[in-house]
């Protein structure tokens, strides 16, 4: 089986570099392919409270701990709060029926999946969640500098995480740069460019795809990993699953990495400073097949 390298953050835990993400997908692709990739030997898994597929995450989890596939201390499983949850009361609510829809007894990570409303006050809720066994980690997702220190402002647990869109077109070296002192690991979406084929046919991927005999896309995940972010592409392909997997075992040179550093930059998605209307809902997470 391959070995996913682990990435320690900044409160002493480790993450699998390379997991298996759930974004869009409904929970019959869920029950069929989660469990493809837990057997193709994937052990992180994201999925978040507005993909509405948790229950199915958890029933696949529970599943193969019971067929004895895995156990569930080898396994790193994180979820999203969408902005409606942030007001700490709805927070530590919300929270208790993330874990309840997944089945679980704690979350590996929990991310506030959004950069929307109160999430400066509804911190205090993830780092009580933490002092009380219910989560291990806490972070978030599509935050600028500003917005995260904000956060770090009134922190007593510092966020371990922040999830934003990472790919050789849209590196976040001036994010990371930013916030060089938090020791915050960065996880990517669109971490293949969101199917876009001019990614990966880039002179400087399909000249390392050339030396190594891999396919561009592994060589965008061995980039990813060189440069410490943490992917988990999505695929209901196994022989994809296997591919990506076998990507963490590339070695790139580091003018390999350094020629893919220096291609043009150009963002696929620009997240709004003020809160697009879909991002508060209404959502009732508790619909799901």
């Amino acid at each position: 089986m391959t070995t996913v390298p682990a990435f320690t953050m900044n409160n002493g835990h480790t993450i699998p570099a390379l997991g298996y993400g759930v974004f869009q997908m409904t929970s019959e692709q869920v029950r069929t392919h989660l469990r493809q990739a837990l057997e193709a030997g994937y052990r992180h898994i994201d999925t978040a409270n507005a993909y509405l597929n948790e229950v199915a995450v958890g029933e696949v989890v529970r599943e193969a701990i019971t067929d004895g596939l895995v156990r569930r201390e080898d396994l790193f499983i994180t979820s999203k709060l969408f902005p409606q949850s942030y007001p700490y009361e709805q927070a530590v609510k919300d929270i208790d029926a993330t874990l309840e829809r997944l089945g679980l007894d704690y979350l590996d990570l929990l991310l506030f999946h959004q950069p929307y409303g109160e999430y400066v006050s509804g911190w205090k809720a993830m780092e009580e969640a933490v002092q009380a066994g219910q989560v291990r980690s806490i972070g978030l997702s599509n935050f600028s500098a500003a917005k995260t220190r904000e956060i770090l402002a009134v922190a007593t647990i510092l966020p371990a995480v922040n999830q934003v869109e990472i790919n050789p077109h849209w590196n976040q070296h001036a994010l990371k740069d930013e916030l060089a002192d938090t020791g915050i690991v960065y996880e990517g979406w669109y971490p293949l460019g969101h199917g876009d084929a001019s990614l990966l046919a880039e002179p400087a991927i399909v000249a390392a795809a050339s030396r190594t005999g891999a396919t561009p896309a592994q060589v965008v995940i061995a980039w990813h990993l060189a440069e410490g972010n943490v992917v988990f592409p999505k695929t209901l392909s196994p022989a994809h699953m296997a591919d990506n997997l076998a990507a963490a075992e590339l070695t790139l040179t580091a003018s390999e990495v350094e020629a893919i550093n220096v291609i043009a930059q150009q963002a696929y998605y620009t997240v709004p400073d003020e809160a697009p209307e879909w991002v508060w809902g209404p959502n009732d997470y508790s619909q799901q097949a």
